[in-house]
């Protein structure tokens, strides 16, 4: 016997689940007009496509941020799916401004603790396989950090796949905005590994002085001499991948360092993380 479904029951359906009429319709004809069993019902076709799609790539979404009315305190997410056509989804932008109100407002600190907290009703994680079902493409959550300072400077790159927070110390009367954004730039433009040399890890130095040392050598260098070369080299390499060493991008006579010296000879950097999709 066919179950007769009206269209008051497939918008009902649609504004509580935010999947397509026709898909309501589907579900509801499914489940004999049973509501909640709709619902269920296209929450296993959520799952069905997450698990079909598990293995896709997501190169494409969102980075997107939140920070404190005191600029002391700041959160930065990447939400991830297949096609660009899909990052600029309404849904999806808005789902994802939802886990970051979350997620800051909760003080959560890592993306399992964003994936099983509560949203309405549901959790995260099924209100992320419920979009999966609702769009096909696989979606997930990439990377989900916090950082803590005397003042977050946050700047997202144009076209919203990369973002930076910078946190400044001894920003008493200088303007730590216009800093904060030009430092910002140069990490999004040349991705420092750490701070300053002593922020670098062991293991990447020894490799550095590892790979000094065999240029040397190849170049006919004598080996006496080898080791000096390669701690040379070392020091070229942190010049280059340590953000305060670094040559500033608008104006190459000066470090960034030097830069933030220009404002005041205490303001400076001691933290940033920079967050990309790709």
């Amino acid at each position: 016997m066919s179950v007769s479904i009206s269209a008051k029951e497939v918008n009902e359906l649609r504004l509580k689940t935010g999947s397509g009429m026709m898909d309501c319709k589907k579900a509801l004809v499914e489940a004999g007009g049973d509501f909640d069993k709709a619902i269920d019902v296209l929450r296993k076709k959520g799952q069905k496509v997450s698990a079909a799609r598990s293995n896709r790539e997501t190169s494409e979404g969102v980075v997107i941020y939140k920070l404190s009315p005191n600029e002391d305190n700041a959160s930065i997410l990447s939400f991830t799916c297949e096609t660009d056509f899909v990052a600029k989804n309404e849904d999806f932008q808005e789902l994802a401004s939802k886990i970051l109100d979350t997620a800051f407002d909760n003080n959560l600190s890592s993306v399992e603790e964003i994936l099983s907290s509560s949203f309405g009703s549901s959790t995260i994680k099924q209100e992320i396989v419920n979009l999966i079902g609702k769009i096909g493409e696989k979606i997930e959550i990439r990377e989900y950090q916090s950082l803590e300072g005397e003042k977050i400077v946050p700047y997202i790159h144009a076209g919203n796949k990369l973002g930076v927070l910078v946190s400044l110390v001894n920003t008493s009367s200088v303007d730590y905005v216009e800093a904060g954004k030009d430092v910002a730039m140069q990490i999004a433009a040349m991705n420092p590994i750490a701070l300053n040399k002593d922020g670098v890890d062991q293991t990447v130095i020894d490799k550095e002085i590892e790979i000094g040392k065999e240029q040397a050598l190849k170049e006919g260098k004598p080996e006496n001499i080898v080791e000096k070369i390669a701690q040379g080299k070392l020091q070229k390499f942190f010049k280059d991948n340590t953000l305060l060493s670094q040559p500033f991008v608008k104006d190459n006579s000066m470090t960034i360092e030097s830069y933030l010296g220009t404002f005041s000879t205490e303001l400076t950097v001691d933290k940033f993380l920079r967050v990309s999709i790709g």
